[in-house]
């Protein structure tokens, strides 16, 4: 049997405990026939050659316009690309071609913490057999690409500096390819507790499996 690799690529904002938030994927991982290295550097992403599936943990953070182009080099000839929160969508700030291929870009948590519900609007194997789920954590308003998938909203309430957001549906978990390779990104995930969240948990690990070759 041909194994599959995976790439862990992580660091960034320690805040969103990129190092312990990744070991919590990597034996699923393991477990499902991949190989596994890890990466502390976005130089990693100059030679991707043979890598299946990269898992993004980089909250802000920095990168060169030769690295982004070396990971979407990758992605468009099938390397799956996979995250959360802002490991995914909060990643390289100033570097709209790496926003371009993930389809959304974090702006706001408006409220910080509160509680919201994530709302499952598709039928699609990572979501399937859940409804939806109720979280105490961020609640992430992004800017998204038209063309992602969406399996998953949440709805804001108005927020007393930002009234007119009351009603807004922001898009919570997409997938979306990239010429041969698939994205998929899920914007809850900010501490290891959301990622213990069972519901999160599914979602994450069916993601990186259907984004892998």
């Amino acid at each position: 049997m041909t194994t599959r690799r995976a790439l862990v690529v992580r660091g960034g904002w320690e805040g969103h405990k990129p190092a312990e938030a990744t070991e919590l994927f990597i034996p699923f991982l393991r477990d499902n026939g991949f190989a596994v290295e890890v990466s502390e550097s976005t130089e990693s992403y100059l030679d991707l050659a043979g890598t299946d599936l990269v898992l993004q943990c980089i909250s802000m953070g920095e990168i060169t316009n030769e690295q982004v182009k070396g990971l979407e080099a990758a992605v468009r000839a099938g390397t799956g690309l996979a995250g959360w929160h802002g490991g995914i969508v909060d990643s390289f700030r100033s570097n709209s071609d790496y926003s371009f291929m993930t389809g959304g870009q974090f702006v706001s948590h408006p409220d910080g913490f509160v509680d919201h519900r994530i709302e499952v609007v598709a039928d699609d194997p990572i979501v399937e057999g859940i409804t939806g789920f109720d979280l105490h954590t961020e609640q992430y308003y992004v800017h998204a690409d038209p063309t992602n998938n969406v399996l998953a909203t949440t709805t804001f309430r108005a927020h007393p500096d930002f009234p007119w957001i009351e009603g807004a549906t922001m898009p919570a978990v997409w997938t979306r390819t990239w010429g041969e390779g698939r994205v998929f990104v899920c914007t809850p995930g900010h501490s290891l507790e959301d990622l213990h969240v069972p519901e999160v948990r599914t979602i994450i690990e069916r993601g990186l499996l259907w984004a892998s070759k």
